[in-house]
């Protein structure tokens, strides 16, 4: 998940109106704005100035470049002065990464006093901007339009929000999810288009016999087992029968070297999101739980029962949130708190939650599972952290991939929660609980989704926007009649 590589291009757009004076203004002023940009650590990426565009065929080389480029996850543009937008069209007909149009100029303040018009000539931007965007929409180009003065922070904010989605495009495309096993039987929502989804996405889904998976676990020495054992002692709070001399060691050994061989089958194979399913187990002494937590937090997607979008989407919210404070995990809703002003969502899942999310030290824990015939698992107990986030879920709709996304405030419990040994958090869903969970049935919204601490329903749906598919957004403006409309139109 280093993202220290990766770039955006600064395109400036101009013309040779103006004289070789201006010309030379405009680059001054552009780098200044890229270096800017470059230097603010709420952007993710460095931002890398490029010599200014006054032609077509400059235009088409230095966006053909920054497609070659594999360490570049889109461009900004900013028309300093006006540009013929028609220089434009083949360039940005051959412009398939994100791109962030920045409408913005050099100074900030009309000075009064002063303007003349090689001023006027210089800072066109007001004008230059609607001619670029013109054509931008005409060719159908979806991007996004930041609106502001480049120096100040919010809008360098809105820049590093984007700049966080393009890192999530990027490594989409060149992510590949491990399936151990098929999908959970007869579920409908798991399952999908995994040629469609590759077209749309970029992700590639690969199948594999669980037995290609135990065979690398078998491999796991014994040193790397007793390593990892020390490291769970030293990370969490480990109940007793999980301790040495634990009627429960056993399976934490297990556990442990679930962990290291689904570790090296990923890495080895270049996958970073995978899924399993407790149907399928063949020769698995147990579920993998713990280990699937721990590879979460390490920056693995996953999906439970063979879930390769959530697997999928998970992993590439994980990138956008990466260094942020808060987490981003795979989840489910799970039950419901009906009480009259005051319900709530349970949300968790069997084993698989992501302690990136937790509000406490996690507790390591043996206990039975109750399905899948197998070893009681290991896994981390926690309760997730109050504040904003959000549900988000991708889902095949036949002929089309559509994203849902529901706005929502976890709280704390109103109690303790002593029998249930599993990760969860309790959250409120926008805009109430019959309009927010009617609006995600109408939309066909998966039982699975990943939950974002971090990220913002405005960066999902820009994420929707370059991937090119649907998004329906329930939030605290949500009205039902509409959105039913909008969901089965």
């Amino acid at each position: 998940m280093n993202t220290s590589k990766k770039s955006i291009w600064f395109l400036t757009g101009s013309q040779h109106l103006y004289g070789p004076e201006t010309l030379q203004q405009v680059a001054e002023n552009s780098r200044k704005v890229a270096d800017s940009l470059s230097e603010n650590p709420e952007i993710p990426t460095a931002v890398r100035w490029q010599p200014v565009l006054t032609g077509s065929d400059e235009i088409y080389q230095t966006i053909r470049a920054a497609e070659m480029d594999d360490d570049c996850v889109g461009i900004i543009c900013w028309m300093h002065t006006f540009s013929p937008a028609k220089m434009w069209i083949r360039g940005l007909q051959v412009l398939t990464k994100p791109m962030c149009h920045l409408h913005t100029q050099f100074f900030e303040n009309i000075p009064y006093a002063q303007i003349n018009m090689d001023y006027m000539n210089l800072h066109q931007s007001a004008h230059g901007g609607r001619e670029f965007g013109h054509i931008c929409t005409k060719l159908g180009l979806d991007r996004k339009v930041i609106v502001g003065h480049w120096a100040r922070p919010q809008v360098q904010s809105k820049v590093g929000s984007w700049a966080r989605v393009a890192l999530g495009r990027a490594s989409e495309r060149q992510m590949k999810v491990a399936r151990f096993g098929d999908n959970m039987r007869k579920v409908a929502v798991t399952d999908g288009d995994k040629v469609a989804a590759q077209m749309a996405f970029g992700y590639e889904v690969d199948g594999y016999g669980v037995g290609d998976l135990v065979e690398r676990i078998n491999a796991v020495s014994e040193s790397r087992v007793k390593t990892l054992l020390e490291e769970y002692a030293e990370t969490y709070t480990l109940a007793a029968n999980v301790q040495p001399g634990g009627d429960r060691r056993g399976n934490l050994l297990v556990s442990a070297r679930n962990e290291l061989g689904i570790g090296d089958f990923l890495r080895e194979g270049g996958y970073t999101a995978f899924t399993d399913t407790f149907e399928d187990l063949h020769g698995l002494p147990q579920l993998p739980g713990l280990a699937v937590q721990r590879l979460m937090a390490q920056g693995y997607g996953f999906g439970g029962e063979g879930d390769w979008k959530t697997a999928a989407l998970v992993r590439t919210m994980k990138v956008m949130g990466e260094g942020l404070a808060g987490g981003n995990s795979f989840m489910e809703d799970y039950t419901y708190h009906f009480e009259p002003g005051n319900q709530r969502v349970l949300g968790s899942h069997m084993l698989e939650i992501c302690p990136s999310i937790a509000a406490d030290k996690p507790r390591l824990e043996c206990h039975p599972l109750g399905i899948g015939g197998k070893a009681d698992p290991c896994r981390l107990v926690f309760t997730g952290g109050a504040g904003p986030a959000l549900n988000a879920s991708v889902v095949d709709m036949g002929d089309r991939f559509r994203l849902v996304l529901n706005t929502v405030t976890a709280h704390p419990p109103a109690a303790d929660l002593p029998k249930l040994p599993v990760a969860r958090v309790l959250w409120e869903t926008h805009p109430d609980m019959e309009t927010g969970v009617a609006a995600w049935i109408y939309a066909g919204g998966a039982h699975h989704t990943c939950y974002s601490q971090n990220l913002s329903a405005e960066q999902l749906q820009d994420y929707a926007a370059m991937a090119g598919i649907e998004c329906l957004l329930i939030d605290r403006d949500t009205r039902l009649a509409e959105f039913r409309r909008v969901a089965l139109g």
